[in-house]
């Protein structure tokens, strides 16, 4: 698919506004609208304080600064080169000076950048984050193949980690270990903050790392992705130190057991919704009711948290090309948690995993 062809989408989600223009405008790291690299296919670069406009006839043009010219000739997008920010605040003047209505990303817009906007033209401002989330929660081709990778890269250090884990390591040493050989694999960086949970702190979910040591009959769980082209993966598995109690047996076939119901409900047509619910069923008829706290997944792409989810509080229905995560979970305070997750992208048949590291319960 073209940058045109991404363009197009935005705008045919669009249900009752007409903007004659939207407006993509970024501040400083991390308030960058990951849209401005969605639209223009870029993927390197920061781009910070500069801006991208969309046009109803599918095209688009961007400001950027002398800084990121270089990287902005990747892109198939005219661009004009600011020497400052008030050239910014005059480009924007000009383009949206006989404009009646704009549309701008509220979702990923500073206030102080909405002033700017604000400042810039007589046009009403519309939020158009919703058409937005719709486009980009439905990958193309371009786009999967790059989640693909990613996928890949995280899929083969769940594999080799276990290789490098030992009774007495710190979590802290165990996600250094993660980063690096995903680094060594070709990501740019970590997807997000690595979670290495021992013991329990395998019972919070959204531990990162510390001090502790592992140890003996301690559950360990690993999430983690890789940043490739800006897009993300996101994998965990569960690993077992030393040796595995009876608890830890059933806890751990449990989860498996509601990820593979889950995944053999994912097909076009279905309400995400459902397809949580089937995993937390297996769950519920367990004695580990009620220890399934979260949502089953989450679309992923240039966020890790994409827009969208497979839960019973986000209304959506399965299409071909949007990518989630599945991940069950239980957990047990004081005692450990597990959780299995893998990433999947939907087809016209089913579901492809984009994340394949081996499933089977593993003592370390």
């Amino acid at each position: 698919m073209s940058m045109r062809s991404r363009i197009e989408s935005i705008f045919e989600w669009l249900e009752e506004e007409d903007p004659e223009a939207i407006v993509i405008l970024n501040s400083v790291k991390p308030h960058v609208d990951k849209t401005f690299f969605y639209a223009s296919g870029l993927y390197r670069g920061e781009f910070e304080n500069c801006a991208l406009i969309m046009y109803p006839d599918h095209t688009a043009e961007m400001c950027v600064s002398k800084l990121e010219s270089e990287s902005a000739s990747k892109s198939d997008i005219p661009m004009d080169i600011m020497e400052d920010r008030e050239e910014l605040k005059e480009w924007l003047e000009e383009k949206l000076s006989d404009k009646k209505k704009i549309g701008i990303n509220a979702s990923e817009l500073t206030y102080k950048g909405f002033e700017k906007i604000q400042d810039s033209t007589e046009a009403d401002i519309i939020d158009v984050s919703d058409a937005i989330i719709e486009a980009r929660n439905r990958k193309d081709e371009k786009e999967i193949e790059i989640l693909d990778k990613a996928g890949d890269i995280a899929s083969s250090v769940a594999e080799e980690i276990t290789d490098h884990i030992s009774e007495g390591m710190k979590e802290f040493k165990v996600a250094a270990e993660l980063s690096y050989r995903m680094r060594q694999k070709g990501a740019s960086g970590d997807a997000f903050e690595i979670i290495a949970g021992s013991g329990p702190n395998s019972a919070e979910p959204h531990y990162t790392s510390g001090k502790r040591e592992l140890q003996k009959g301690d559950f360990l769980v690993l999430d983690f992705g890789a940043l490739y082209k800006r897009y993300r993966s996101d994998i965990t598995r569960t690993y077992i130190i030393g040796e595995a109690s009876d608890r830890q047996k059933k806890m751990y076939s449990t989860v498996l057991e509601a990820q593979k119901a889950a995944l053999d409900m994912i097909e076009p047509g279905v309400e995400g919704a459902e397809v949580h619910n089937a995993a937390k069923e297996v769950i519920d008829s367990t004695e580990f009711e009620g220890k399934f706290i979260h949502g089953l997944g989450h679309s992923i792409g240039l966020s890790t948290h994409d827009g969208s989810g497979l839960s019973p509080n986000v209304e959506v229905t399965l299409e071909p090309g949007m990518v989630f995560t599945v991940e069950p979970g239980i957990y047990i305070s004081d005692f450990g948690g597990v959780r299995i997750e893998d990433d999947i992208v939907v087809t016209e048949e089913g579901y492809r995993l984009l994340t394949d590291a081996d499933k089977e319960m593993r003592v370390l």
